[in-house]
């Protein structure tokens, strides 16, 4: 007999795949008690960010929509959705080049009845995270309105900020999550403040890592998220950044060190895992980003101007390995390796 919710059958298979990518590998992997309540909060995250993502759509509208949404998945009673759904419909669906979003456009009040069927701590759980999710979206959209114009994020604290919002956010949704539903995820003497410190870093690396492989792509769409109180005292102008992202480089290098060690606290994290099938999921986008931050240090200009991505050859290849190796010791050999360039 499955274990999956009716809900889970019919969201949770080829639609969630087709949006999650990579992470589809993650979810599939965790234990039954986890895999329900993260996969329906990645769905509704991805709706989220597919929204805010729309830039062909007014940054008013786009926030609007978001407003409307987050009060959706906060409201304690089914309520109407008909108003965000024809906006969606109409002005977000046809954009989408990507078919699994725009299937994702139109089915979102589905993720909604499927979190309406959850109760207790996990639901709040999923709310938090959301929340949190979502107010990094709307701060993103307001500080890159998609004009033409590249803008850029003024502080280290501002970048900071933002990767816990987006990422970090979601380390510690996971950590509670564990605790809460799989008492037996860490082995003996990790504390709940001390995996939740360390899953917030992960999360903050993973992103991290987005952010420095996407410089030129991001440069295009008008966004640069390396501060610019740094490259500015170097001389530079957003004209120059706009002309050529790559003069960010000495900048962008520099991030790669709080990246590194965001990572370096994700390999604690998972190291700090007893259960088996839990580690193995939580340790494959760690090794993920792991051989990115490698591919990126020896990147050509034009593979930096496209954006660095792990072929799916070698992420074959890396499921096959962290399951040969998964242990706290065989996966710190394998990050270990996986690291060096």
């Amino acid at each position: 007999m499955s274990d999956e919710s009716q809900h889970e059958k019919e969201l949770g298979g080829k639609l969630l795949s087709s949006v999650s990518r990579s992470f589809y590998l993650t979810l599939k992997a965790l234990p039954r008690e986890l895999r329900e309540p993260i996969s329906l909060a990645y769905l509704l995250a991805r709706t989220a960010d597919t929204m805010a993502d729309t830039v062909q759509v007014d940054a008013d509208t786009r926030l609007a929509c978001l407003t409307q949404f987050e009060a959706l998945v906060m409201a304690e009673e089914a309520t109407t959705e008909q108003a965000l759904a024809r906006v969606l419909d109409e002005r977000f669906r046809p954009l989408q080049t990507d078919e699994a979003e725009a299937v994702l456009m139109q089915r979102f009040t589905e993720a909604l009845a499927w979190l309406r069927t959850i109760k207790g701590s996990v639901l709040e759980n999923i709310r938090a995270v959301l929340k949190t999710i979502i107010h990094g979206q709307k701060l993103d959209i307001q500080r890159f309105p998609s004009d033409g114009e590249l803008r850029s994020l003024q502080t280290a604290d501002e970048l900071h900020d933002y990767t816990y919002l987006v990422a970090g956010c979601v380390g510690k949704f996971w950590t509670q999550l564990c605790f809460s539903e799989l008492p037996d995820a860490f082995f003996d003497g990790t504390t709940r403040d001390q995996a939740t410190a360390w899953g917030i870093r992960f999360g903050q690396g993973l992103q991290l890592v987005n952010i420095l492989r996407d410089l030129g792509k991001d440069a295009r769409l008008g966004r640069c998220y390396l501060p610019q109180e740094q490259w500015s005292a170097q001389g530079l102008g957003l004209e120059q950044v706009a002309a050529d992202p790559l003069c960010l480089r000495p900048v962008w290098r520099e991030w790669l060190k709080p990246c590194e060690a965001h990572l370096q606290e994700g390999l604690r994290y998972v190291q700090s895992l007893r259960h088996g099938k839990l580690r193995y999921a939580t340790a494959l986008p760690l090794l993920l980003a792991a051989r990115t931050v490698a591919q990126m240090k020896t990147a050509s200009d034009e593979q930096l101007r496209s954006g660095v991505k792990i072929s799916r050859l070698e992420v074959t290849a890396l499921l096959a390995k962290t399951a040969m190796s998964n242990s706290a010791e065989g996966i710190g050999r394998l990050f270990t390796k996986l690291s060096m360039t």
